[in-house]
C-alpha cells in the first residue's frame, strides 16, 4: 500500500507523491514565542515529529523546517508589560521551548528560521508584490489585495462574499477592501522596527512564513503543516501572497492536526482547564504524553483527562515491560537468533508490514499501535522466565524485539531504559470512566501489569522458593506489591489481586 495523505487543500485523501522522488520538503508553522507552550502545542509538535520520523523510516530524504515567530503583537505587548525589549521575551521562550520539547524527545528540525533573521527576504517579498500590483502601501503600511487573487478561499473553503460581510464589523478606511491583510506594519512607539522602502516598521505575521519557507525550501515544496486553527486566515493568506507572487503552486499537501479538549471541553484559561506543557510534565512522564497523543489519529480531536492519561500509562507500561524483558535477556548474554514459525507468532513476524499499512493510511498512529500490541502479545509467548537458563528462548525473544524496536522509534516511544521508566512510579487505582471529571489537571499515574505478566512473576517466585532462594522470592513479592499486585499464599497455592 502506498502512502496516502489527507490534504486540506481539496479536503480529501490523496496518494503522496513528492515533487522530487525520494526527497520530501516540509515546513511546519512553529510557535509565537511570548509564553510557555501548552498541551495543544505539544499535540501538534508530536504529530509532525512522528510524520517526519515515518517519512524517514520509509526511506525519504526529509528536509524539515519549523520556524519561530519572534516578532509579533503578543511578544511586543508582553515586553511592554515587563518593561524589557521584545528580543528578551522571544529568547526566553525559545529557550523554554527547547527545554520542554527536548524532554518530549522531539527531533530537531534541519532548519529553524526566526522571522527577525529574515527581514531582508521579507522586505524583498513585499516589494515584489507591490511592484506586481498585488499589494499597495498606505501611510507606511503595506496591504495585500485579496481581490487580486482569484483562488482566495480554496484552502479553507470560505467564500469571499461571506467573509466580506463579517469583515465590515471593523473596517480600516485606509484599505481598498476590508479583506486585505497587512504585509508590513509601520512602527509605533515602543515597538521594534526595521527600515524599509515604506518607512520604519515590522513584518505582518503571514508574510513571515511565506518568506522563510520559500528561502529554505523553494517556491514550491511538498508539505506545509500546522494546527487546524491555522487554516484560516494564516495558511489561506500564505497561499494568496505566495502564489500571487510566483504564479506557482505553493505547497502540494496541507496537513493539519486536530484540537485538544480538556475533559470534553475546549481548553480555555477562563474555564480553568488550560495547562502548559511544563505543568503537565511535572506530573506525567514525557513518554506517557507521547503515547496519549499517538493513541488517536492526528486529525481527530483528542480529550485530555485523568482517565485518558491513566489509560495511556497502562498501555505504555505494557510496552516497557517488553523492553524490560529484552534488557534482561541481553544482560543474560543472549544474542538475537530468529523468530519461530507457526501461526501464533505470525503477528510478530508481520508487525513491520502491518505497522506500515496502518501508517500509510494518513499516518494512522492509533491503528499502528493496535498492530504493535498484537505483536507484543505474540512476543510475550517467547519470554523466558529465567533468561540465563533459557538462552535459546531469550535469543528468540530478542529477535522478536528487534523487529519491533524501529517501529517504537517511529512513534518516539521507549526512549529510556525500563529501569529508569519504572523508577518512582506511584501505584494508584485509576478513576472509573463514569466518575466526575477533574478540571485540575492530571494527578495520577497508573502502573498495572497484564495478567500474563503477573502469572509469569508468580511462577518465577514459585521456582525460587522451590530452590530455597527465599531472597529472590521475597524480591519478586515486593516488586509485585510496589506495582499494585497483592499476593496471598495458602496451602492450595498463590492467588493474587490488584490493590484497591
Amino acid at each position: 500500500m502506498a502512502l496516502t495523505v489527507f490534504n486540506t487543500l481539496g479536503n480529501r485523501k490523496e496518494p503522496f507523491v513528492p515533487l522530487t522522488p525520494g526527497k520530501v520538503k516540509m515546513y511546519v508553522c512553529g510557535v509565537t514565542v511570548y509564553d510557555l507552550c501548552h498541551i495543544g502545542h505539544a499535540r501538534a509538535n508530536v504529530a509532525f515529529d512522528i510524520i517526519v520520523r515515518y517519512l524517514r523510516y520509509c526511506g525519504h530524504d526529509v528536509t524539515f523546517v519549523r520556524n519561530f515567530t519572534d516578532v509579533d503583537d503578543k511578544i511586543i505587548r508582553r515586553a511592554n508589560q515587563e518593561g524589557v525589549q521584545a528580543a528578551e521575551i522571544s529568547e526566553r521562550y525559545i529557550r523554554a521551548f527547547y527545554e520542554d520539547f527536548d524532554r518530549m524527545g522531539l527531533l530537531r528540525p534541519d532548519v529553524e528560521p526566526r522571522a527577525t533573521e529574515h527581514i531582508p527576504e521579507i522586505i524583498e517579498f513585499v516589494r515584489r508584490l507591490v511592484a506586481a500590483g498585488k499589494a499597495y502601501a498606505v501611510d507606511g503600511d503595506v496591504y495585500y489585495s485579496v481581490r487580486g487573487f482569484p483562488g482566495y478561499g480554496k484552502l479553507s473553503g470560505k467564500n469571499t462574499e461571506d467573509l466580506l460581510s463579517g469583515a465590515r464589523v471593523e473596517v480600516d478606511e485606509r484599505k481598498k477592501d476590508p479583506l486585505d491583510f497587512a504585509l508590513w506594519k509601520s512602527s509605533k512607539p515602543g515597538e521594534p522596527f526595521w527600515d524599509s522602502p515604506w518607512g520604519p516598521g515590522r513584518p505582518g505575521w503571514h508574510i513571515e512564513c511565506s518568506a522563510m519557507s520559500m528561502k529554505h525550501l523553494g517556491e514550491s515544496f511538498d508539505i506545509h503543516g500546522g494546527g487546524k486553527d491555522l487554516v484560516f486566515p494564516h495558511h489561506e493568506n500564505e497561499i494568496a501572497q505566495s502564489e500571487g507572487l510566483t504564479g506557482k503552486s505553493f505547497a502540494r499537501y496541507w496537513i493539519h492536526n486536530g484540537f485538544v479538549n480538556v475533559n470534553q471541553e475546549k481548553m480555555s484559561k477562563s474555564l480553568g482547564n488550560f495547562f502548559t506543557l511544563r505543568e503537565v510534565l511535572e506530573k506525567v512522564k514525557p513518554d506517557v504524553l507521547r503515547f496519549f497523543f499517538a493513541s488517536s489519529h492526528y486529525r481527530s480531536p483528542i480529550d485530555y483527562s485523568d482517565q485518558s492519561l491513566a489509560e495511556a500509562r497502562a498501555g505504555l507500561d505494557r510496552l516497557y515491560r517488553v523492553k524490560e524483558k529484552a534488557e534482561a535477556c541481553a544482560a543474560a548474554g543472549a544474542r538475537a537468533t530468529s523468530v519461530p514459525g507457526g501461526d501464533e507468532f505470525l503477528p510478530l513476524r508481520e508487525a513491520p508490514a502491518k505497522f506500515s499499512e496502518a501508517m500509510d493510511d494518513d499516518f494512522n498512529t492509533a491503528a499502528a499501535l493496535g498492530r504493535l500490541f498484537e505483536a507484543v502479545r505474540a512476543l510475550n509467548r517467547l519470554a523466558p522466565a529465567d533468561p540465563p537458563a533459557k538462552r535459546d528462548k531469550a535469543g528468540q525473544f530478542l529477535a522478536g524485539y528487534a523487529l519491533l524496536e524501529p517501529l517504537f522509534e517511529v512513534l518516539g516511544l521507549l526512549q529510556t531504559s525500563a529501569q529508569e521508566y519504572f523508577r518512582g512510579v506511584a501505584v494508584v487505582t485509576p478513576e472509573p470512566a463514569w466518575a466526575a471529571a477533574s478540571t485540575t489537571g492530571p494527578t495520577v499515574e497508573v502502573s498495572p501489569l497484564t495478567e500474563e505478566e503477573i502469572l509469569r512473576r508468580i511462577e518465577a517466585r514459585k521456582a525460587a522458593r522451590a530452590r530455597k532462594d527465599f531472597a529472590e522470592a521475597d524480591r519478586i513479592r515486593k516488586e509485585l506489591d510496589a506495582l499494585g499486585v497483592l499476593l496471598e499464599d495458602s496451602k492450595a497455592g498463590t492467588t493474587w489481586k490488584y490493590k484497591g
